[in-house]
């Protein structure tokens, strides 16, 4: 009886997270929020920003530069401040 073609809405979704603007967490917190995180016993505040994230200070683009300032390692942002589930 009508309906959605199969597959559409996972095809609308894909679409809709890789529309410009939509990247990331960062369409999802509110600038003024906060992110904490725990590393080797040094609580880490990070600011968001309108034009990004702020912490210790200094802005950033991205939460991944961020976490690779933290921890001298290549880490997904949003995986490593706790926004991203981790797969099974």
């Amino acid at each position: 009886m009508g309906g959605l073609p199969k597959g559409f809405a996972k095809d609308l979704s894909r679409q809709v997270q890789s529309a410009p603007g939509q990247r990331g967490a960062r369409a999802t917190l509110p600038a003024g929020g906060k992110l904490l995180r725990e590393w080797n016993g040094v609580t880490h505040e990070v600011i968001v920003t309108e034009a990004g994230y702020e912490w210790r200070g200094q802005s950033y683009r991205s939460l991944s530069a961020i976490a690779r300032a933290i921890t001298g390692a290549r880490w997904s942002g949003p995986r490593f401040f706790g926004l991203k589930e981790q797969r099974p």
